[in-house]
């Protein structure tokens, strides 16, 4: 994963694009796994920016219970994470399986963030304060249906003219989007 110069946070969407009136929202089809997927990068590549203002003002507001608990949940979660990406960059195997199974990647990677936070009870603000605002994300991602601009705008993103923070991160996590698609 090479990061380049030329990564830039896009634009905040419009209100009345990301949930307002202009917004299209539909149940996915969940026996179509594939375009399900491809439905949420791309809306988490094109609504990045609203995504994290959303997830952010969630995160401070649980933050604010309990706010040791969240610093030391959020350096752990940190220390999993950069783990993470340092063994499965420097390893080819490791690199290969990322690339062959994500789903299972990210679920082993959920899975000992977990372990780790349920060994430590006083985690579980950060757990509430991380899970609420991914759960947010997701659903939105999953149920809002694109339109053009989101279309042509990952269609950038896709062949490496602009690069962005999310897009970095689905590729870290083995979900690239891949041009064409």
């Amino acid at each position: 994963m090479e990061l380049s110069r030329n990564v830039a946070l896009p634009p905040v969407r419009p209100l009345a694009d990301f949930v307002g009136s202009e917004a299209r929202f539909a149940v996915p089809d969940y026996k179509d796994p594939v375009r399900w997927n491809n439905r949420i990068v791309n809306n988490l590549l094109y609504y990045q920016t609203n995504y994290i203002a959303v997830a952010t003002g969630i995160f401070i507001l649980a933050g604010l219970t309990n706010p040791l608990a969240m610093l030391v949940g959020t350096m752990l979660v940190t220390v999993v994470f950069a783990a993470f990406i340092t063994l499965t960059e420097n390893q080819r195997q490791l690199q290969r399986f990322k690339k062959d199974h994500p789903t299972v990647c990210v679920a082993g990677l959920l899975a000992a963030c977990y372990f780790i936070m349920r060994t430590f009870q006083l985690l579980l603000v950060f757990v509430f304060g991380i899970t609420l605002p991914l759960l947010v994300v997701l659903v939105h991602a999953s149920l809002r249906m694109r339109n053009l601009k989101n279309k042509l705008s990952n269609k950038v993103e896709s062949i490496g003219i602009k690069r962005t923070p999310m897009g970095i991160l689905l590729e870290a996590l083995g979900q690239e989007q891949e041009a064409g698609s």
